[in-house]
């Protein structure tokens, strides 16, 4: 009997105000019958209280008692869902500025984003703030999905506008490219099913292009990354713990242990306490090397030609996240994988300071060398957080950019 894999599928949604967010989820959970019996009463019940004559499917993700009263979503709803084509899980964002930080965190894992777009209003500051955070994020499918058809009447010419007028910011936002959709999440049109209404549109529904869009590659074909976290001393023997972020190693294979830059050689491998031949990300694996090494929590074990870049100079664009400035001068800690160094805060791309919900660029100048990968190439390790040594709050997500 053969079976069929499912993968799955991480994207989140993002927005101006208004535009419709939690609707479109609500929507898409509704009409996929995603929605379990209880849920779905519940909505009626609080829609009925408020003398809506519909249930607003927007309460299926606006799940705090704050976001009900106002009617509008301030932290990330996450939601998993799944159709006989795929499993998914999204995350509906936050549209207000203030709240840019709770977007980078949806969609810092996500494999598309759906950036929303009121088809009265058009494109807007905050429209191209979220397309920003999409490219700076390197989120590989971008869906631009032009909401509230039906109160344009379903006009063909009103969509193109828009999709051209946000073409032309994309290539300046380092946004490659994006699918646009035209929908409305409150009558249900091009949202699981293809619309009557708009029969000069020839593309896939929402959904469709959901469970057909390329998930991305196999982490186990890009170059190997071993960052340790735990050191295993079994007797004399040494065993190195963690989880395989890309690549794949295998018994003999040579490595480099970072960030000393010693040679060694895969002796043994261990998944689930089981000795291997193999070992593939995203696997939690041991590995024992063939020689006696300094080797501890925080160093990163490597293997091939494309090893990563050593440095003590981390540029990076960034969105700070705390409440709390970060200026020039400041003394942080920059935690990369399972390595925490202190560093200093050299440049922030000629401002004065990042406050909450910046995007900027940032230079540190780190304790110790890091072996960083560009985040263009790989999300993991390419990414980094900077943490204030005072109380180890988050201060700023970085993304490793040599330009």
């Amino acid at each position: 009997m053969s079976t069929t894999t499912i993968d799955t599928l991480r994207f989140a949604t993002a927005g101006s105000v208004d535009d419709g967010k939690s609707t479109l989820v609500g929507r898409l959970l509704h009409d996929s019958k995603s929605v379990l019996t209880d849920q779905l009463e519940a909505v009626q019940r609080v829609s009925a209280d408020r003398g809506q004559d519909a249930p607003d499917l927007a309460l299926l993700t606006d799940g705090l008692r704050a976001e009900r009263e106002q009617g509008i979503t301030i932290d990330v709803a996450y939601r998993y869902f799944a159709t006989p084509r795929r499993r998914f899980i999204l995350a509906d964002t936050p549209g207000h500025v203030q709240y840019t930080r709770n977007m980078v965190t949806g969609a810092s894992t996500a494999e598309l984003a759906i950036v929303l777009i009121d088809a009265r209003n058009g494109v807007l500051e905050q429209t191209l703030r979220h397309a920003a955070v999409a490219a700076l994020l390197r989120v590989p499918h971008v869906v631009l999905a032009v909401n509230k058809m039906d109160l344009v009447g379903y006009e063909q010419a009103v969509f193109e506008r828009i999709v051209e007028e946000f073409a032309g910011h994309a290539a300046e936002l380092g946004l490659p490219s994006f699918t646009p959709i035209p929908v409305s999440a409150l009558v249900g049109d091009n949202v699981v099913d293809r619309s009557a209404h708009m029969d000069w549109y020839e593309g896939p529904a929402l959904l469709e292009f959901l469970e057909n869009v390329p998930v991305g590659a196999d982490p186990s074909d890009a170059p190997a990354r071993f960052p340790v976290q735990y050191v295993i001393r079994d007797g004399e023997v040494r065993w190195y713990a963690g989880q395989l972020v890309s690549g794949s190693l295998r018994v003999g294979d040579r490595v480099t242990v970072h960030p000393s830059g010693e040679p060694s050689e895969i002796a043994g491998i261990s998944v689930l306490g089981t000795e291997a031949d193999a070992a593939y990300a995203p696997q939690s694996v041991s590995l024992r090397l063939a020689d006696q090494r300094d080797v501890s929590r925080g160093d990163m074990i490597t293997a091939g030609a494309d090893a990563p870049v050593l440095t003590q100079d981390v540029r990076a664009a960034v969105c700070h996240l705390a409440d709390r400035p970060l200026r020039v001068g400041d003394r942080v800690l920059l935690r990369h994988t399972t390595r925490t160094v202190k560093a200093v805060v050299r440049d922030l791309g000629g401002a004065a300071e990042l406050t909450a919900n910046d995007l900027g660029r940032i230079t540190l100048r780190t304790a110790e060398p890091l072996a960083l990968d560009d985040y263009a190439v790989s999300r993991r390790t390419g990414a980094f957080l900077v943490i204030d040594p005072a109380d180890g709050a988050t201060l700023t997500a970085g993304m490793a950019d040599p330009g």
